[in-house]
């Protein structure tokens, strides 16, 4: 192999490796990130991460729009774990939620769901942790 094949194979190999890692949700520190659209302009993040035993859970909605008030749930194995409201800050135009989960043995499948009040825009996503 000539030194000129052997740059390009080396550049080949490292636009590879950068495409899978913009592919594989991001993981650091042992947490898993996953996000996403939701059904119109809005995006959707959701976080979890090891936090003394238990998991730490957090969902995300960023509408850009402060003021939409919002209903979320989140589940755990496919049961209802915790739900709520939620209003968007005025600055932001996001609102967050934070729950601690029980890690049971094996994978935990976790959702987020939030639904806006007055417009219908719903934002779904789901991890394995």
């Amino acid at each position: 192999m000539n030194t000129t094949t052997a740059k390009r194979a080396g550049t080949i190999a490292l636009v590879g490796i950068a495409l899978v890692g913009v592919a594989v949700p991001a993981v650091a520190g042992g947490g898993v990130e996953r996000e996403g659209n939701c059904s119109a302009r809005s995006d959707w993040k959701l976080k979890a991460s090891p936090d003394d035993g238990r998991i730490e859970v957090r969902g995300i909605v960023d509408s850009d729009v402060g003021g939409q008030r919002w209903r979320w749930k989140m589940l755990h194995n496919g049961s209802v774990s915790a739900r709520g409201r939620a209003t968007t800050e005025s600055g932001s135009g996001e609102f967050r939620v934070r729950r601690l989960m029980v890690n049971v043995p094996g994978d935990d499948r976790i959702g987020w769901r939030a639904k806006n009040r007055r417009t219908g825009e719903v934002c779904r996503g789901n991890l394995t942790f």
